[in-house]
């Protein structure tokens, strides 16, 4: 079958990697990919938005299944667009309607749907500008810190965690009065929750589900977990302090009401769930979902499943994944990012790296990257992942480290500490 890749980053890089893999891709498109995809596939230069040249693309290819690795063309509906149109609707489809991806796409509906099936979770109010004085109330309410979250897409930016009651009033005013554009026309005010943060992801169809292998990302700029949020600096899979016991109470409370309720509200939602989880004491509660996979994450969870990828994307597309035996490699796997001197602030792009053909032992997975007269340059702020296996972690996290020291580009950065508080 012929399958078409949508996004740019190491997410994507990952899947194509994952799937050139399969006997059953016989040709590979990423749209609109970067230099590492090319490896593995053609790069089609189109935007994971643009519906109507995606369509061309798809009909002159002759493609049998999409996958979407984003969330913005989930959010914007390219599974009903494709559903809708006589000339698409053959097509399999991974990822979930427009409706579906609300769970990612509106912090008030993920939080709406949580309390329909009584899924743990921060106790929360949603606030707009008329009901503003009501949320300045549930603030003074609060014990600080207080958690702001705009309700919409802001690009990973739109969270944040305020020491005082009078920052946290500022900031929600500003945050309705567009501090974060439309997102944040609504926006969710939570509880804090102290504890230590992890990530599952579910393959569902609607109805059957499997638990791919379970991860933890590293957000923060600095070593030691400070400064600046980012997009992911690296992370971790296995995750040493999520035992047996802390998944059954995952699967039980968390991840069997989930597709309950994706199935009871009519959620068409073949794709994965993100779900991000916390634990706090012996209990996990949930954070956020994602209506798609991580990123990181993604470049430590798939180098662990043995299955054939593509035999579990035509298990997902037909509703048949209850005939799927998931299989994971037992090593553990770290990834640590590269990034471009600046980020997650201002960075320049176009700058030659070198040094890739030296890397052993390591999966080097393209982010932010373009081939230009046959040169690799850096073309975002995450610019490559290093993924590394080891019977431990840390023996992982070690080689990615040596590998990251023969890269080179101007400005390099990468964290040194993952998991560092495993």
């Amino acid at each position: 079958m012929n399958i078409l890749i949508l996004g740019s980053g190491g997410r994507e890089h990952t899947f194509a990697w994952k799937i050139s893999q399969s006997p059953l891709c016989d040709k590979l498109f990423i749209a609109p990919g970067n230099a590492g995809t090319l490896q593995h596939g053609t790069n089609l230069a189109i935007s994971a938005t643009n519906f109507l040249a995606l369509k061309q693309a798809v009909i002159n290819q002759q493609i049998d299944l999409v996958l979407v690795g984003p969330e913005a063309p989930l959010v914007e509906g390219i599974y009903d667009y494709f559903k809708a149109d006589v000339d698409l609707k053959h097509v399999a489809v991974i990822g979930p309607s427009a409706k579906g991806a609300q769970l990612e796409g509106s912090k008030a509906f993920a939080k709406e749907f949580m309390a329909k099936k009584n899924i743990p979770t921060a106790g929360y109010q949603e606030v707009t500008l008329a009901t503003l004085s009501a949320g300045l109330d549930y603030i003074d309410q609060q014990t600080p810190p207080i958690v702001l979250k705009a309700d919409g897409l802001a690009a990973g930016k739109g969270v944040l965690i305020i020491e005082d009651k009078a920052t946290a009033k500022q900031e929600l005013k500003a945050m309705l009065e567009g501090k974060f554009g439309a997102a944040s026309q609504k926006v969710v005010i939570e509880q804090f929750l102290d504890g230590i943060e992890f990530s599952v992801f579910v393959v569902t169809d609607g109805h059957h589900y499997k638990v791919l292998p379970i991860a933890k990302d590293y957000k923060r700029i600095g070593e030691g977990d400070t400064g600046l949020n980012t997009g992911g600096m690296g992370a971790v899979s296995p995750v040493p302090f999520v035992d047996a016991a802390l998944m059954k109470k995952v699967e039980e409370r968390i991840i069997i009401p989930t597709v309950e309720g994706i199935r009871e509200q009519a959620l068409a939602y073949t794709g994965f769930v993100f779900i991000g989880l916390i634990k706090v004491g012996d209990d996990p509660l949930v954070i956020e979902y994602n209506c798609r996979m991580g990123d990181p994450e993604t470049e430590v969870v798939l180098p662990r499943l043995k299955n054939d990828f593509v035999e579990v994307l035509i298990a997902l597309s037909k509703g048949q994944l209850d005939k799927i035996d998931i299989s994971i490699d037992d090593r553990s796997a770290t990834t640590i990012m590269l990034v471009s001197g600046g980020y997650p602030e201002a960075y320049q792009k176009g700058k030659a790296i070198t040094g890739m053909e030296s890397v052993q032992d390591s999966i080097v997975f393209h982010a932010g990257t373009i081939l230009k007269e046959q040169e690799t340059l850096t073309n975002g702020g995450r610019v490559l992942a290093l993924t590394s296996f080891g019977n431990d972690f840390q023996s992982a996290l070690a080689i990615s480290k040596a590998n990251a020291e023969k890269i080179q580009f101007d400005k390099k950065y990468f964290r040194t500490d993952i998991g560092f508080d495993l």
